[in-house]
């Protein structure tokens, strides 16, 4: 079940732009443009296929498609029906630049756009083609783009929240010397933002080793971080980086508490050579795991089952269901005050002030500018055993420090 709470206003009048948002080819009285005909509307999927995040962005793909059958089956919008239009950029900025202005002129709006660096690359063409956009990247500094719309919260926050569950469990304490790995980019550095606020009020010794994506054997930064007396390690990293933490953590006998943005983790590793190696892993996410013990999960777990997808269960799948789920509320939002344009997406997502998943994510606020949509998170372990590999040890929460922290572009 979803809810969606919006205001309403007068039907917008067109302006011209570069992405010819004025182009009316309406059905009715209900105006319409890019990527809409009178029976569809096309939505953009640029993801990563074949790279570094190919499994948790393959995921949230079959998330997306299994939404698009239901809403389609239960008569879409504004009597038409929605479909996909996806393409892979391997996570490779240059071939998504390549890639995008021969999806931009199809689509309404971007579904799913992985990775912080393509988003880093696409932006300035996304705010200048007003195509409203869910990144599969949770980096609070995208909020500087009025048309970037994330489900879920951001990896500072995701930190802050996880530091805080850490300590409520007896794990670290004020005054604690603690290391953050984090990868070069918006990616790693938004990590690194949560870590040194939450730092900051708990009186703790950060120590920060940054690397590249290409890193693979990080043993002698584990090395270097028992040298300094660390209680936990923090990781914003590849998935495979983060299985060479943890099976550095038990080679050196440190066995401490490894706290991991959401993209950190595969299930994949569970056939890794770290696989022994994840018991003192804690994955800190807004969206719930694959198997999470919730009707909406439950309910999207056995029709991923069903459709008979190669890929194994990943914590990908509901994420990718909720922010379809998100993406049809604003949808039906736009058709409700009949502008299927961009600036009426854009006008809908704004004015979205509660949006619920079924607590697939958190409920969601876009109303504030700058603002993560929700500051609570789910904290998660690895599981072999569970389907996606992971199991939730730590229902829905906001940590006091996460209510208190003011995001980077928040007015």
């Amino acid at each position: 079940m979803k809810r969606l709470l919006v205001a309403s206003l007068l039907l917008l009048t067109a302006c011209s732009t570069k992405a010819g948002n004025t182009t009316d080819t309406s059905s009715g009285d209900v105006k319409s443009g890019i990527g809409v005909t009178d029976t569809e509307i096309t939505l953009g999927v640029m993801t990563d296929q074949t790279g570094p995040f190919k499994n948790i962005s393959t995921a949230i793909t079959h998330g997306n498609e299994l939404w698009v059958k239901d809403f389609n089956a239960a008569g879409g919008v504004c009597g038409r029906k929605v479909k996909l239009e996806v393409v892979d950029h391997g996570y490779k900025a240059d071939t998504a630049k390549t890639l995008y202005p021969q999806l931009e002129p199809k689509v309404l709006g971007m579904v799913q756009l992985v990775g912080s660096p393509i988003m880093a690359a696409l932006g300035k063409n996304i705010e200048t083609d007003k195509l409203t956009t869910t990144p599969a990247s949770w980096s609070s500094e995208l909020l500087s783009n009025p048309y970037v719309m994330i489900v879920g919260t951001t990896y500072d926050v995701e930190m802050i929240d996880g530091l805080s569950y850490l300590q409520k469990e007896g794990m670290i304490a004020d005054g604690d010397a603690i290391g953050h790995i984090y990868v070069d980019g918006e990616y790693g550095a938004n990590g690194l933002r949560g870590s040194k606020y939450y730092a900051q009020q708990h009186n703790m010794k950060l120590s920060e080793v940054k690397i590249t994506s290409t890193d693979t054997d990080l043993t002698n930064v584990v090395t270097g971080l028992k040298g300094q007396g660390v209680k936990a390690i923090l990781v914003t990293t590849t998935p495979t980086q983060t299985g060479s933490v943890a099976a550095a953590n038990k080679a050196l006998g440190l066995n401490m508490p490894i706290l991991g943005n959401n993209p950190s983790f595969d299930p994949v590793l569970h056939q890794s050579p770290a696989a022994s190696a994840l018991d003192k892993m804690y994955i800190v996410a807004s969206t719930v795991p694959f198997s999470a013990d919730i009707p909406k999960a439950k309910e999207i777990a056995a029709k991923y089952t069903a459709a008979g997808f190669k890929e194994p269960p990943h914590a990908g799948v509901p994420y990718g269901y909720a922010v379809a789920e998100v993406w049809g509320a604003v949808l039906k939002e736009a058709c409700g005050i009949k502008d299927l344009t961009r600036d009426g997406i854009h006008f809908a997502m704004q004015r979205t002030t509660s949006a619920d998943t079924g607590d697939l994510v958190a409920k969601l606020d876009f109303g504030k500018a700058g603002a993560p949509a929700t500051r609570q998170v789910y904290v998660a372990q690895p599981d072999a055993s569970a389907p996606g590999g992971q199991k939730y040890v730590q229902q829905l929460f906001e940590a006091d420090q996460a209510k208190t922290y003011k995001a980077p572009h928040e007015k």
